[in-house]
């Protein structure tokens, strides 16, 4: 009785990747195999059938919500007889560390540029948006690297609210896995996109309402649609453990690199050192402010343990 009032009660349709992926109809894939290899990010094994089933479909729906939102916001201009810019759609993706959501928004950004029309889209991700490493040692949150108080909120605001604005030249700070910080004097600048994709662990955290009424939007309030990437926490640290042990033997060897001392120790405290490091800061962050978010997103797209997606819900309320 319990999960019958559970699945009524749930605000999602929820899509086998056998019947979403009908839902394609006849879309034609404009990425080759080449194409999704130079998309996909370390670890995450997406194949070409998976963009053909998953993101086809997806960008097939995004397309119709794109066209209804730019025509309502015609709509409107006409209707106060206004003259202001275009207003960029805005898709935010979020998800716990190592589930894949930059594969996700590179792929998504790739095929939505494709489309007959055309339109600019750009991709932005929060890590831009952290403190600088020196503020997060100042205020101890150097192991809370990721959590919702490690970024700077107004700053993330001010910039989507220029690009909601229309604003041109709007430019955001570049972040540097390589040496793990904000990369001082330089920026990324976004112009005026048809779309832009926001990807971010943290993207659909809300916080507390204040009692008075008057408290700054939410990251989310900036949003024409939502993607939340799921998976069982066993898989996403089994990922995160094998990203780890990979960077090891690549990027952890290059002298500039934050992890260089991991690259020296031996295989068996690398591994210990990378379920650590999941389990204190990763795993406390997925449960405390990143999985409470699910429920939020527009759309979620569930994973198996091979990283495959193999359920797609979509809200229905």
């Amino acid at each position: 009785m319990e999960q019958f009032v559970r699945k009524a009660l749930s605000p999602y349709e929820v899509y086998t990747r056998a019947d979403w992926a009908e839902l394609r109809a006849g879309m034609p894939l404009t990425l080759s195999l080449d194409d999704v290899i130079r998309l996909r990010a370390l670890n995450d094994p997406v194949q070409l059938d998976e963009v053909s089933d998953i993101f086809l479909p997806l960008a097939r729906l995004l397309s119709f919500y794109v066209e209804s939102a730019q025509s309502l916001h015609n709509s409107t201009r006409r209707f106060f007889g206004r003259t202001d810019a275009k207003r960029p759609f805005i898709i935010g993706i979020a998800g716990s560390v190592a589930v894949g959501k930059s594969t996700t928004a590179r792929i998504l950004r790739a095929m939505l540029s494709r489309w007959p029309s055309s339109p600019k889209v750009d991709l932005v991700t929060t890590d831009g948006f952290l403190f600088p490493n020196a503020v997060l040692r100042e205020e101890g949150l150097m192991e809370k690297k990721g959590f919702p108080e490690s970024y700077d909120r107004a700053a993330l605001l001010s910039f989507l609210t220029d690009i909601k604005a229309g604003k041109p030249n709007v430019w955001a700070p570049v972040y540097s896995h390589l040496v793990y910080d904000i990369v001082p004097d330089e920026r990324i600048v976004v112009d005026q996109p048809d779309i832009l994709i926001l990807e971010g662990l943290n993207v659909l955290q809300t916080g507390k309402l204040p009692r008075d009424g008057r408290g700054i939007p939410f990251v989310s309030d900036f949003f024409d649609f939502s993607i939340f990437i799921d998976a069982d926490e066993a898989d996403l640290q089994r990922w995160y453990v094998e990203r780890f042990m990979r960077l090891r033997e690549t990027a952890f060897r290059d002298p500039q690199s934050y992890f260089r001392r991991y690259a020296e120790i031996s295989e068996q405290e690398a591994l210990e050192t990378a379920v650590g490091l999941w389990t204190r800061i990763n795993l406390a962050n997925l449960r405390e402010n990143i999985q409470p978010t699910r429920l939020r997103a527009d759309l979620v797209l569930r994973k198996s343990a091979s990283h495959a997606i193999e359920q797609v819900m979509l809200r229905k309320l």
